[in-house]
């Protein structure tokens, strides 16, 4: 009998978050924050920043931390710093410009709330 180690399915949530990353443009940046509420996870930035460090292949250096700050430490936030420059954001001493270079999100139309169960049944008659 081998012996296979458990492997744990990927989370469902860390797809869309994916999707949404890969929707913001060169030359604009993001907030953990804002990635989070456009996937539809509100207060679910660090989900954000787990889904950033265990996927590949994503454009990591546009999402920053509140107010456009880098929130990576040492050479990898020099890093990420050189690689927005390469696009064109532009910083203000350690910041993002944020109000020049944050991509918005579009607004999607809420959809239709589900009637209540209560309000489903059938009248009674007497």
């Amino acid at each position: 009998m081998s012996f296979m180690p458990k492997v744990k399915p990927p989370n469902p949530l860390f797809s869309k978050i994916r999707a949404t990353i890969l929707k913001i443009p060169r030359g604009h940046v993001s907030t953990y924050g804002a990635v989070a509420s456009a996937a539809g996870i509100p207060r679910g930035a660090r989900l954000v920043v787990r889904t950033l460090g265990q996927s590949h292949g994503l454009p990591w250096h546009r999402v920053v931390a509140s107010g456009g700050r880098i929130a990576i430490p040492g050479e990898g936030g020099l890093d990420q710093r050189f690689r927005l420059e390469m696009e064109g954001v532009k910083f203000s001493g350690r910041k993002v410009r944020m109000a020049e270079f944050e991509y918005k999100f579009s607004k999607k139309r809420a959809a239709k709330k589900k009637k209540k169960i209560a309000d489903r049944r059938r009248p009674r008659l007497r």
